[in-house]
């Protein structure tokens, strides 16, 4: 399996001279074997750079994983040409909402006046799938979903496929006092061969917006930890850092892990790992 980071920022997009090394564009992040149709993570602006390594000929198949319908989670949807061409397919599951099905909160925020088209005018079959905590059978990827903490619903998702287990939770509102680690979070990420969490905050920034919906670097460091994951990568970056922050924030993590715990990596667009 092959895992690549296309979005890597929380929040909103920062394209900026200071953060090119990690990249600027929101949470977008693809599973692929050899044979297979993708596996997406969440549809911020990153899927359109995910787009220009599928073919544009109306084959494209996938399915994409959606954590929540926060902007920085959505926004790539509409430019993403693989999917926009008739005979295209997109499946396309996230969390049950009490202000809609999953389509009709797409079509909430895809309309005019905030965008020119709805996301019925795209010329592809996209398909909706709302769920909850519940088990997936996407190809020949097992996927075990489960609703974590965050300001809204939300979903946290593990996927096991071609022997590999990799664990995707994007966005985590941490307990204040960042000791302890809820449950369903700890089912995802234990023994997963690859840990993707939300890292968004240092521990000062987190001392200010402890109720933003977000976590510290340390935390994930203690869920991966606590999990038994063999590799954390560090997501969900905040606008704010640049690339020397970020090269600090994971100075600093990496000097925390002890004898055994997990080799830690910060996600940076472009980066690639195969398990």
């Amino acid at each position: 399996m092959l895992v690549e980071f296309f979005g890597v920022r929380g929040s909103c997009p920062c394209p900026l001279p200071s953060h090119l090394r990690y990249g600027g564009n929101t949470a977008c992040v693809s599973l692929t074997v050899a044979g297979e149709p993708p596996i997406i993570f969440d549809l911020g602006t990153g899927l359109r750079s995910f787009g220009g390594t599928q073919p544009t000929d109306g084959s494209f198949r996938g399915t994409a994983l959606v954590t929540h319908i926060h902007w920085d989670h959505v926004q790539g949807l509409p430019f993403f040409p693989p999917a926009d061409r008739i005979g295209a397919q997109l499946d396309i599951y996230g969390p049950e909402h009490p202000e809609g099905t999953l389509a009709e909160c797409f079509d909430g925020f895809m309309r005019p006046p905030y965008f020119p088209i709805r996301f019925r005018d795209l010329r592809g079959d996209y398909r909706f799938h709302d769920v909850g905590t519940c088990r997936l059978k996407i190809g020949r990827a097992d996927v075990l979903v489960r609703q974590v903490p965050h300001t809204g619903p939300t979903l946290g998702y593990r996927v096991t496929w071609d022997g590999a287990t990799v664990t995707y939770i994007s966005d985590l509102q941490a307990p204040v006092g960042l000791d302890t680690i809820p449950d369903a979070v700890m089912e995802l990420a234990s023994g997963a061969d690859l840990l993707i969490h939300d890292a968004q905050y240092t521990r000062a920034e987190f001392a200010e917006k402890a109720h933003w919906g977000h976590c510290t670097t340390d935390y994930a460091l203690k869920v991966a930890e606590e999990a038994g994951a063999a590799r954390l990568v560090l997501f969900h970056h905040d606008p704010a850092h640049t690339d020397p922050v970020m090269d600090r924030i994971l100075a600093e993590t990496k000097a925390l892990v002890n004898g055994h715990g997990p080799k830690v990596l910060a996600a940076a667009e472009g980066m690639k790992i195969k398990l």
